[in-house]
């Protein structure tokens, strides 16, 4: 009986890598061998995706392997096609419908069911031009409770406000708006709402959006951005997603419906799985780079150049490969770790420990850093070949996409940081972040140092921190590679 089981698991497991990797390849280039193509087949191809269901918008908690796979499929692809598909693609099943399946009831995944068979699309609406998430998720836009309507209003609050860069959002049907639940004059802080932008037949906005293109980018101009505002957008009560918290249609009163467990920690549980994606997505991109580079360069023969004609031979060449792959093996192994871990709290929705949310930060950090030095070091050694188009170098953008996405690196470097910095100051020796070696220690001293002269000279407190950035960014490098290191150790020995 076991064995039937394990049988039908792997035929379920092969049905849908093939039903999805067709649709990876069905993914069209443009004819002139650029990234140009045009935004509405992009959309079509993704509500055909979407309405195949090999990947459902609820694998992310059912079968979190499946979804971080399919991401990966698609990243395989991100060095011919641009990145746009790929962030069309996280927007849609992480972003958005993410959210939905963490912090909504079953009548709102039930709506996900519906978007699925239709072939929805959605969108993710949290940044804004002055908030989001390099200011740590705060957001300006404001959803007041009318309790004689028992209606929100969803509200910018002027041009601060206004949802920008926002993936997917001119064509999307839905979106995830996140704003500052106010219910009777107070604020319960952010929120999330599953809102329809259009409507379904007509495809004009709903009373209250307004919405432009943010522009003409360097790459993945098949991906529509836009900025979004919202100036008395009326939304039924039962937009709010309100597994945690919501509030009570009879009393008009905010309800917290499970202590401990704030809706804003559930909606950074997007950003846990988004920076996972993002750090295996910049892996995979590098490691195709590389792989296919090399190809070229094992064949590419150059004169005077004796026993050792081609130029995958060349010294400074070869021993970059080495160190290359050498680099993607080691961080492809912590990120799996990573993922593992952050697995098995998806499936048991919890949310991660701080230790694990530390791991995830560093797996995106040093994969994409890496990703990006490598693959610019490699771009300066192969000549003229880079610059061609269809090599992939054409769409290394892709990997400055990946640097300020789910989280920038900077603010997420500045994060590992401060929590070791915090705890140096508190003396406490048992924080999971802070302090755990002789260097961590004279770095932490070092910043304190230049802090305390800092405010005499009567600067602020951030004035002051911005004056040790060198020595905060070598102690976020130091935490880093420690804690890489302790955790590639810990998987090793397990396997002993």
């Amino acid at each position: 009986m076991a064995d039937a089981d394990s049988d039908s698991e792997k035929k379920k497991s092969v049905g849908w890598r093939i039903a999805f990797q067709r649709h990876v390849d069905g993914l069209e280039r443009a004819k002139d061998g650029s990234t140009r193509v045009p935004v509405r087949r992009r959309v079509k191809a993704m509500r055909g995706i979407i309405r195949s269901n090999a990947v459902m918008f609820e694998d992310i908690e059912e079968d979190p392997e499946k979804f971080f796979e399919a991401h990966r499929m698609l990243a395989r692809r991100s060095g011919e096609l641009g990145p746009g598909t790929w962030i069309r693609f996280t927007v849609q099943f992480n972003l958005c419908c993410g959210t939905v399946v963490a912090l909504g009831e079953e009548r709102h995944r039930m709506r996900l069911r519906m978007m699925q068979k239709r072939g929805e699309l959605g969108c993710f609406c949290l940044t804004e031009r002055l908030a989001g998430v390099n200011s740590g998720l705060v957001v300006n836009t404001r959803a007041t409770y009318d309790e004689k309507s028992k209606r929100f209003v969803i509200d910018s609050g002027g041009d601060g406000g206004t949802k920008n860069w926002i993936s997917q959002g001119l064509v999307a049907d839905v979106g995830v708006v996140v704003a500052d639940l106010i219910v009777k004059g107070k604020s319960y802080g952010p929120h999330a709402f599953l809102v329809q932008l259009r409507d379904g037949f007509a495809r004009s906005l709903a009373p209250g959006v307004t919405m432009g293109d943010m522009g003409v980018k360097t790459t993945g101009n098949d991906l529509d951005n836009a900025w979004i505002r919202f100036d008395g957008f009326s939304v039924p009560h039962d937009t709010l997603l309100s597994k945690y918290g919501g509030v009570d249609p009879d009393t008009g009163e905010y309800v917290r419906k499970k202590e401990g467990v704030r809706t804003m920690d559930m909606i950074g549980q997007r950003l846990f799985t988004g920076r996972i994606a993002v750090a295996q997505a910049a892996l995979v991109f590098a490691r195709r780079l590389f792989d296919d580079t090399k190809r070229y360069s094992d064949k590419k023969k150059c004169t005077m150049r004796g026993k050792s004609p081609l130029l995958s031979d060349v010294p400074q060449l070869k021993a970059l490969y080495n160190e290359g792959y050498s680099t993607l093996d080691r961080l492809d192994a912590y990120v799996k770790s990573c993922e593992e871990d952050l697995n098995e709290c998806l499936r048991s929705k919890r949310i991660p420990q701080a230790v694990l949310v530390q791991a995830i930060a560093v797996a995106k950090i040093k994969s994409v850093e890496a990703s990006i030095d490598l693959c610019f070091r490699l771009k300066q050694e192969v000549g003229s070949y880079a610059l061609m188009g269809g090599t992939g170098f054409d769409n290394m953008d892709f990997l400055q996409c990946c640097k300020f996405a789910e989280g920038d690196s900077r603010i997420l470097s500045q994060k590992l940081a401060r929590d070791c910095f915090g705890a140096f100051k508190r003396n406490d020796a048992k924080s999971p972040t802070g302090v755990r070696s002789e260097i961590e220690l004279e770095l932490c001293q070092r910043i304190d140092a230049v802090v305390e002269d800092a405010h005499g000279s009567n600067l602020g407190k951030i004035e002051s921190w911005d004056c040790a950035w060198r020595e905060v960014y070598q102690l976020a490098e130091v935490i880093c590679e420690r804690v890489m290191h302790e955790r590639n150790f810990a998987r090793a020995r397990s396997k002993l």
